[in-house]
């Protein structure tokens, strides 16, 4: 096995130990990601189909045609990544830096309120290209590089798992805007008493929006730092052939990849359609904001005892069993059919507090895959493997997107009607619970029966890892 050395970024400047600014700088960076990509994930179906007037089914094939965009554009980036040399700011941070005003901007174009009076087919056409640039391009040059730097943060697995809360933190802020906020601006009751989209708020709160990120971003690249690099002189050859049959072969990367998949498309299927859920189905979407703030609720309760559940019995052996108590509660609602929306409200905390403890350390089995990795082929591969996982990542909000989108179509959704029929609204309580009851079910068996990195593994490879270092 090769041993890698690792060295400090900035090997002629003392560099200060990791703590605190870490972790709230890294936090923020998830905020700034999010403030965007939560928007999108959450909203932006709904806007194409009942602003635009996109049918469903586009919209839907349009999610997944930009993740097949990003097989190419996320792996690129990650072997830019691996390939760059260090500056003085590290390997990571420049790229924020460059394409923060980038994403920025090209999220709040995807609201664009002034195109409303083109022709569908233009609409159609310029909601593509500005997901695209949004998605599969800016976004894309802005989380790899973020994603991947929680590896140089710091070498240590307790540090990392602690970047991952404060990453999860990131993403509870966020999504505390987008969830509860967004929701009173952008439906309004018309003179009939039906909730419709107010296309007009849809952009200004992109434009806001954007503006914080911006401003995330900036915050992150001043307190976050990078410590450990590869040697410029020890990097490998660009083989990416090679590389990827060796990950192809590494059982904890696979595992991974199909858990993150289909935990991810759980998680946005739901969101996604609890938009129309709440619109059609219990015509009452003045309570969305507290649904998206429950689910919140359901992290903030769990984040204490993150390090307690880990130490006692492992990320693996947490993370699965939370998932199998949220594919139940799913199954369950499927069966009980609820009309009154508390009881829906109610099974959906129990799913979140169980699924919460899965999220917070979601990203630290990338970081615990990279060192396995490493230690099974001798190859440091952060850049590379993290963007194969984010392509995963947005590849199952894509297929929540498409999935929720095809199933809508499917079941009769017309969106030119303001009331949907009674069998379509039945029918979209179905698929809304359907989708994350199977997929949170097939998430629990990958990480629970595939994933190989047990409580005693990882600390097996710590101690090897130590070894390395000195």
């Amino acid at each position: 096995m090769a041993q890698v050395k690792q060295t400090t970024a900035s090997a002629e400047t003392e560099i200060r130990p990791f703590g605190i600014r870490d972790k709230v700088g890294y936090m923020l960076g998830n905020v700034g990601n999010d403030f965007t990509f939560q928007l999108a994930t959450t909203y932006l179906m709904i806007f194409l189909t009942n602003v635009y007037g996109i049918s469903p089914a586009f919209v839907g094939t349009l999610f997944l045609v930009a993740r097949m965009v990003d097989a190419f554009t996320d792996v690129g980036m990650g072997i830019i990544i691996d390939q760059s040399k260090p500056t003085k700011d590290g390997r990571f941070i420049p790229w924020v830096k460059r394409m923060a005003i980038p994403v920025t901007v090209a999220s709040m174009l995807m609201y664009n309120i002034f195109i409303t009076d083109w022709s569908l087919s233009a609409k159609m056409i310029y909601a593509t290209i500005t997901y695209l640039i949004w998605g599969s391009f800016t976004y894309t040059a802005v989380n790899i590089p973020y994603g991947s730097m929680a590896s140089v943060i710091s070498t240590k697995s307790e540090d990392r798992a602690s970047l991952s809360s404060f990453r999860n933190l990131g993403s509870l802020f966020a999504g505390l805007f987008v969830g509860v906020i967004v929701p009173l601006f952008v439906y309004t009751t018309d003179a009939s008493g039906n909730q419709v989209v107010n296309a007009t708020n849809f952009f200004f709160i992109a434009l806001v929006f954007s503006g914080i990120s911006l401003l995330c971003y900036f915050l992150f690249t001043k307190l976050a730092k990078e410590r450990v690099s590869l040697p410029v002189q020890e990097r490998e050859k660009l083989n990416i052939a090679e590389d990827l049959r060796d990950l192809l072969k590494d059982r904890a990367f696979i595992a991974v990849v199909l858990n993150a998949l289909l935990a991810l498309v759980a998680q946005w299927s739901a969101s996604s359609l609890n938009q129309y859920l709440f619109l059609e189905y219990f015509n009452n979407t003045a309570i969305l904001p507290l649904l998206n703030m429950i689910n919140l609720v359901g992290m903030a309760l769990i984040i204490p005892f993150v390090g307690k559940i880990t130490k006692r019995f492992g990320k693996k052996e947490g993370g699965y069993v939370g998932l199998y108590i949220a594919s139940a509660i799913y199954s369950l609602l499927f069966f009980i059919r609820p009309t009154n929306p508390w009881i829906f409200i109610l099974c959906v905390l129990i799913s979140s507090i169980s699924t919460s403890y899965y999220m917070m350390v979601s990203y630290a089995y990338v970081t615990d895959v990279i060192d396995n990795f490493q230690l099974n082929t001798g190859k440091r591969k952060d850049g590379t493997i993290y963007s194969i996982y984010s392509f995963t990542r947005k590849l199952g909000q894509a297929l929540a997107g498409g999935i929720g989108g095809w199933a809508l179509a499917w079941i009769g959704y017309n969106q030119t009607l303001a009331v949907q029929t009674p069998e379509v609204k039945t029918s979209i309580f179905l698929v809304s619970v359907a989708i994350p009851a199977i997929c949170y079910l097939l998430g629990a068996f990958t990480l629970h029966f595939i994933f190989p990195l047990n409580k005693e593994k990882i600390a097996e490879n710590e101690k090897i890892m130590r070894t390395l270092e000195d």
